[in-house]
């Protein structure tokens, strides 16, 4: 027993049993198991089970570390340009610095009259108007002119008057005191000339249209989309007597993220073929997704594979559900491998809280604000849990208990099951906890859209 299974009250071989099962209310999962294979079956004595690596890390420092291995697997993805209405999700391959001030003149932001502030009242009003299209006249001292928002400001002239508060009586301007720069959108103040507005490696969202396109950049270089391949192993799935359900939902994640998953199939519980399967993955794919076999039991080949054929940054973290996630770099097939576990909430939780910074480079977590409806104990300390809630009107009902629409537990959390239950995907969020919680506590929420896109 390792320094970590003394911590946790269990040992790296303790199985939660076959997806699904009911443990009962409250059981203390605190095994490596959260994907739920199956251990009916007699050791492997070829392969040895020694692959504990760091042992038990905090889920952020995985992310951490996954968000470290991005810069190097975008350095072995080659570059393209797309046009702005394409960059949703898309990875810049290099920074960007404006080529011009935004905006390039001053323009008015009422319908008035344009003219510098430090001139005194009354002003003479010039005949003419200016509009957006327009080029403006020149001012002397003591003038003004009708302006229309949007317009370009004269470039002696730094205030706007607007229409309602202006009064002219034979051609002469009246109005209250301004400060320079009211209702004037000046130059430069949006954007300055040579700033670095965007970073290399920064993914791009759709509002980042609307500063490229203000600045005159039609379009931008891109890294190309991560290939990304997904293998469920398993003898199980393998011979069609279970259902691969991660397959899909990783699918999902990986194309929300914005790059272009496959679903390569499955691989039943035999040693060779997993790291064959996953060696002919890697060197078609940027990254190859396996679920199941990341625990340690007899028939856990996955993470004992990775090892063989590159460097496994970690294998588990402090989270539950979702604890046995390995992530490796396989430098030889140029490629990254995450293999999470097979229990598919679980699977959710580790993929989006760990995994998320390989695909999108953020880790950050959004938040919204609510409070808990009830009471929710937890297992062992140690542990970062991972409670799904349901929102309403403000309140934060966890879903599972027994209090709840989905009555998995009584009060104490139990990840083992709920880890299985695929109706907790009916929540609108999870709580992140390290300890237990009390009805009436305000809690911080993380909606699923949050880190989902």
């Amino acid at each position: 027993m390792t320094n970590d299974d003394r911590a946790t009250g269990g040992t790296d071989g303790d199985r939660d049993g076959e997806p699904g099962r009911d443990h009962g209310p409250g059981r203390d999962d605190t095994s490596d198991s959260d994907d739920g294979s199956d251990q009916n079956h007699e050791p492997d004595h070829d392969h040895g089970s020694d692959h504990d690596h760091d042992g038990l890390i905090g889920w952020r420092e995985g992310a951490d570390r996954v968000g470290d291995l991005r810069g190097r697997l975008l350095d072995r993805v080659g570059t393209g340009t797309v046009d702005i209405d394409r960059i949703a999700g898309r990875t810049l391959a290099e920074g960007l610095d404006a080529p011009r001030a935004v905006p390039d003149r001053s323009h008015s932001t009422m319908d008035g009259y344009a003219f510098a502030a430090g001139d005194d009242y009354p002003l003479a009003v010039i005949e003419a108007d200016v509009f957006p299209e327009d080029d403006p006249p020149e001012l002397a001292a003591g003038e003004a002119v009708r302006i229309a928002t949007g317009a370009p400001v004269p470039d002696s002239a730094d205030a706007v008057l607007k229409r309602e508060e202006a009064a002219v009586e034979d051609g002469r301007l009246t109005g209250p005191e301004l400060d320079p720069g009211t209702y004037v959108y000046e130059r430069g103040s949006n954007v300055a000339e040579g700033e670095r507005l965007f970073e290399a490696g920064e993914r791009l969202a759709p509002r980042d249209a609307l500063l490229l396109g203000d600045l005159g950049v039609d379009e931008v270089t891109v890294r190309e989309r991560l290939s990304v391949g997904l293998l469920a192993t398993g003898t199980e799935i393998h011979e069609g007597r279970s259902r691969d359900l991660d397959s899909p939902m990783l699918a999902n994640l990986v194309s929300a993220w914005g790059h272009e998953p496959t679903h390569e199939g499955s691989v039943p519980d035999d040693y060779e073929r997993v790291e064959s399967r996953i060696a002919a993955l890697a060197a078609e794919h940027d990254v190859v997704v396996t679920t199941g076999g990341t625990s340690v039991g007899d028939k856990d080949y996955v993470v004992r594979a990775l090892d063989a054929l590159g460097e496994v940054l970690f294998h588990r973290v402090a989270l539950r559900p979702g604890k046995p996630i390995a992530v490796a770099d396989l430098p030889e097939h140029d490629a990254v491998a995450v293999a999470v576990p097979g229990k598919p909430v679980g699977a959710h939780a580790v993929t989006t809280l760990v995994a998320r910074p390989l695909f999108t480079g953020e880790s950050e977590l959004s938040t919204v604000e609510a409070t808990l409806s009830t009471d929710v104990g937890i297992g062992p300390a140690g542990f970062t849990y991972a409670v799904p809630v349901v929102l309403e009107d403000e309140t934060a009902t966890p879903l599972g208990h027994a209090d709840s629409a989905l009555q998995v537990y009584e009060e104490t959390f139990d990840p083992s099951v709920l880890s299985s239950s695929t109706r907790a995907t009916r929540a609108d969020g999870f709580v992140l906890t390290e300890s237990g919680l009390a009805a009436g506590d305000a809690v911080d929420v993380v909606p699923y859209p949050a880190v989902e896109r």
